[in-house]
């Protein structure tokens, strides 16, 4: 038996999933469904690992990469006056204009996975070519403040490593928002 709200496995007779907390309805029991109709189980869940989730960022890095690099930085260090030749001027410089770019490169970023990832989509340009997309803990698309809090939750970046290790292969981002990404079956 298969909960009705995340997909996964019950024992019989259990009166809560132990996965996401909702209660079971039993199918047996007439009053459950006063229409009759009976609702078919979903499958279970794939939980998508680590190194797919890496391989997602990384897509997603370089796209995102190219694109701020060509259509945001470059003009805008133009106009600045910053010279091209030596990108480490924008880690280590602390001009307005320094500190200007790199708020909209972060900004950027930003917009670019959460609008994605609370999107019908529920993915990033690099998960959706592998599969991959963000729920909530109930199967549900993540809204906009979320998918910004799971963004920002990354910064913590050795959280990333826990996908590797939770039964659910979620980050701590992940875990911080509330989500769950997962491998389309279908």
């Amino acid at each position: 038996m298969h909960c009705n709200h995340c997909g996964a496995e019950l024992a019989e007779g259990v009166k809560f999933c132990a996965a996401c907390g909702q209660p079971v309805e039993n199918r047996e029991d007439p009053q459950a469904h006063p229409s009759g109709a009976f609702e078919v189980p979903r499958p279970p869940v794939a939980y998508a690992g680590f190194w797919l989730r890496a391989v997602a960022y990384l897509l997603d890095s370089i796209l995102l990469g190219f694109t701020v690099g060509i259509f945001v930085l470059r003009p805008l260090m133009e106009r600045a006056g910053i010279s091209s030749d030596n990108p480490w001027v924008l880690f280590t410089g602390s001009s307005r204009q320094i500190v200007a770019i790199n708020l909209l490169v972060t900004m950027a970023g930003w917009l670019y996975w959460a609008l994605l990832e609370s999107s019908p989509w529920q993915a990033t340009l690099g998960k959706k070519a592998l599969g991959l997309y963000v729920t909530d803990l109930a199967g549900k698309r993540v809204s906009f403040a979320r998918a910004s809090g799971r963004h920002f939750g990354k910064i913590i970046f050795i959280g990333f490593i826990l996908a590797g290790f939770t039964p659910k292969k979620q980050a701590l981002h992940d875990m911080m928002a509330g989500c769950l990404v997962l491998k389309r079956t279908t």
